[in-house]
């Protein structure tokens, strides 16, 4: 059911959780669905280490068991109580949100076979806020066909076009898979794909290792040696090649050829891995952009963003050189797209996301049901 108004602002919250497995970022965005875009505030709320290990283990299933579901009512009730902090810590009320985007957590992601899932309990998470929530946002693009990511283009786009960028310019998101949206024209002119790698693979060999979430600034990749033999062979990968549009799974690489490296060059091969996979993504680029802008957590990595400048053969900067906050895009994008979803107007394109015709998509849940 659309929302039956015309020209009205709403305070939309949205939520983004990563297949970093970082936590939960809270945006609050106002927003007509159309050019005006005011971010308000922004929040990120830390998983704690037994909900992010009950929900790596389901990464990669595809029918429900009783612990994914215990799962699922973990983790959005985690999202629910990072809303409510969010919201105390700045006087605000539920009353005074219109809507949430609740992206939940990806747990496999092959649309190949016309399958995707997220976890996350709309209907539970708006009872619990006394807020209607839009969810579930891929499945319904592919079912249609689509790749079902990435999604969050036609929040760029908006962005882009108020901040009137030059064009054609990239918007690189690097978060656990890292995408590009490439911009030039109109809305439905966005040529983006995944890229290939992006946090999630670093992430993972330094959890393993030391404990730490991440390779903070890049210090070990740094520090070690890129074998590039390896390098080759992982990308001579035919995804590469593929054209776009195109998504993948975080598990869609075997990396277990650097087991045995020694630590710091096994960070330098998987980062040089989420290089590559950028540089060789711009080649599918209609055109060369003449910026480029990189959000999330990739953006704090000094290895990957030098790796970038020294590769692109254009400047990259992190969009908070723009003014954007670059860790809260994508939870604002998802809040952006609930209120497109509600206004039935797309969110994935024939050039985002290889759909047949423009689409809307996401499930609502109002507060009362």
């Amino acid at each position: 059911m659309k929302i039956n108004t015309v020209n009205k602002n709403f305070r939309v919250l949205g939520l983004m959780s990563g297949t970093s497995l970082d936590g939960v970022d809270v945006a609050l965005i106002e927003t007509d669905g159309a050019d005006h875009v005011a971010p308000l505030g922004f929040s990120c709320a830390i998983y704690p280490d037994c909900l992010r290990q009950n929900l790596r283990a389901c990464f990669g299933l595809r029918t429900a068991t009783d612990e994914l579901s215990a799962a699922e009512r973990e983790m959005t009730l985690f999202h629910a109580e990072a809303v409510k902090a969010f919201l105390d810590a700045r006087g605000l009320t539920p009353s005074s949100i219109d809507l949430i985007g609740f992206h939940g957590q990806t747990i496999t992601h092959d649309p190949a076979i016309g399958f995707t899932w997220q976890l996350g309990d709309g209907a539970l998470l708006a009872r619990e806020l006394g807020i209607d929530v839009v969810y579930d946002f891929r499945t319904q693009d592919v079912a249609a066909g689509g790749e079902g990511a990435p999604l969050i283009p036609v929040y760029h786009y908006a962005r882009a076009r108020a901040s009137q960028l030059k064009r054609p310019v990239a918007i690189l998101n690097i978060g656990g898979v890292s995408n590009v949206t490439w911009i030039d024209g109109g809305v439905e002119d966005i040529l983006a794909f995944d890229c290939g790698p992006g946090n999630a693979l670093i992430d993972d060999l330094i959890l393993k290792h030391t404990g730490e979430r991440f390779d903070r600034d890049g210090a070990l990749a740094l520090q070690g040696t890129i074998h590039e033999d390896v390098l080759a062979r992982w990308m001579d990968h035919p995804f590469f090649t593929a054209p776009p549009p195109k998504s993948l799974d975080r598990g869609a690489w075997d990396v277990s050829t650097i087991s045995n490296f020694p630590l710091g060059d096994a960070a330098a091969t998987l980062t040089e891995f989420t290089v590559r996979a950028v540089v060789q993504a711009a080649t599918h680029f209609p055109a060369p952009a003449r910026e480029w802008y990189v959000c999330g957590g990739g953006r704090h990595n000094r290895a990957i963003m030098e790796g970038l400048r020294a590769s692109l053969g254009a400047p990259v900067e992190p969009v908070d050189t723009l003014g954007w906050n670059g860790d809260a895009l994508e939870a604002e994008g998802f809040a952006y797209m609930a209120v497109l979803s509600r206004l039935g107007k797309p969110i994935s394109f024939p050039r985002t996301t290889r759909v047949k015709v423009p689409m809307t998509g996401g499930r609502f849940s109002a507060a009362k049901d």
